[in-house]
């Protein structure tokens, strides 16, 4: 049996400082005072804070003032420009990477599409990417704070290894040790979709929000979940993998070697398979292997009537994950995200219908605001919080 935790002196400094710095990038310009009193810290313990967060170059003063009555404040703002963190979104067909303040602003970005890498390899193309980034002009003079990696399957986010990912034919891959080799500077590596959850939460639609969910459609089908506006792992850290979902009888009594049963039918990969298969005879089978899901989309937009079906059950089949999701965990909002949720107004509305009546309660389902940029958002939350001693805290009631 696992006991529970005791906090200690430290322990406790660094849930306040969390706490601070937290209220201060949501709230700035803010006075000292009204940091105190929002958050019941005593004054005293949030001048000691800010001067330890001024000292990192995480808060600084501003040379405005607040005047109530009394004598006037300064105020301090949160300092997102002086620090950059180097995001990769490391998908299974693209990787895409970005600089980036913790304010969210992009200063750079570079995408590869279709670097059809798997193994060895892969690691090469990431490694020539994150040093492309790096010596990038405009970040001469600012502080790279860290490295974020999102990968593409189940990754033990603590030793940033990757359990499994098919799509880059990784099996308990050491990620982190690897970039750790080229590069001195703190390396974060977690699971892709919980980075696309984490930028939302911060910079996009989950903004506000303390329970939510992003369900993320490219080549596979993830899911990042953020319990109390903290990542949900599971115990495994396998949460989310809603690719595996069974979405009916027939898909029982199967081995799923490497995609799940959702996602063999409706995750990009398989929508274009599906595709190839209704095409198959119609047309010249070499311009069939170039088929994606985006022209299956764009298909029916135009009205062809091959389309219809194959995105009609797309659209049953994602349904079934977001009624099995909201029932489980009862959530504010679901999120609909990655490749595929450039087509989120063929998707949303059609769900949403087939959801009418069948849960007690009709789920909040809106489509990514941050698109291909929500893990490398998300890389910013995880470099900051893995570098910062970061804490949320929940009270049992």
């Amino acid at each position: 049996m696992q006991h529970p935790h005791t906090l200690t002196a430290t322990n406790m400094r660094e849930i306040n400082r969390s706490a601070i710095l937290e209220f201060i990038r949501r709230e700035s310009p803010v006075s000292r005072s009204k940091i105190a009193q929002r958050l019941q810290v005593s004054l005293p313990t949030v001048m000691r804070i800010l001067d330890e967060l001024m000292m990192e170059g995480l808060v600084r003063n501003m040379e405005t003032t607040e005047w109530t009555g009394g004598r006037r404040r300064t105020l301090v703002e949160f300092n997102a420009e002086e620090h950059i963190v180097i995001g990769i979104d490391l998908g299974g067909t693209k990787m895409f990477g970005a600089a980036a303040d913790l304010g969210g602003k992009i200063i750079t970005e570079f995408n590869l599409p279709r670097h059809g890498t798997s193994g060895e390899k892969s690691i090469q193309s990431l490694v020539e990417l994150i040093r492309k980034l790096l010596d990038s002009p405009e970040l001469e003079g600012l502080n790279i704070r860290g490295i974020g990696i999102g990968a593409p399957g189940v990754t033990h986010h603590e030793e940033g290894i990757v359990t499994w990912a098919p799509s880059l034919e990784w099996r308990d891959y050491p990620l982190k040790e690897k970039l750790e080799e080229h590069f001195n500077l703190p390396i974060s590596v977690d699971n892709d979709v919980n980075l696309a959850a984490l930028g939302e939460l911060w910079f996009g639609a989950g903004q506000n929000t303390r329970n939510m969910a992003l369900i993320s459609v490219g080549t596979g089908i993830g899911t990042g979940i953020i319990i109390d506006g903290a990542l949900y792992r599971g115990s495994n850290e396998a949460s989310g993998e809603v690719g595996y979902i069974i979405p009916g009888r027939e898909f029982l009594g199967r081995r799923y070697e490497t995609f799940g049963a959702l996602e063999s039918i409706a995750s990009g990969a398989g929508i274009a398979e599906r595709a190839v298969e209704e095409l198959r005879g119609k047309g010249e089978d070499s311009q069939l292997q170039e088929l994606t899901a985006h022209q299956v989309f764009e298909a029916m937009r135009r009205g062809e009537e091959w389309a219809r079906p194959i995105i009609e059950s797309t659209i049953d089949y994602l349904a079934i994950a977001v009624a099995n999701i909201s029932a489980i965990l009862d959530l504010e909002l679901i999120i609909l995200g990655g490749g595929v949720a450039r087509s989120a107004d063929l998707l949303i509305e059609p769900i949403l219908t087939r959801l009418d009546g069948v849960l007690p309660i009709q789920p909040r389902l809106v489509a990514s605001e941050l698109g291909r940029r929500a893990a490398v958002m998300g890389a910013i939350v995880n470099v900051l919080h893995k570098t910062g001693d970061f804490f949320v805290v929940r009270k049992l009631s």
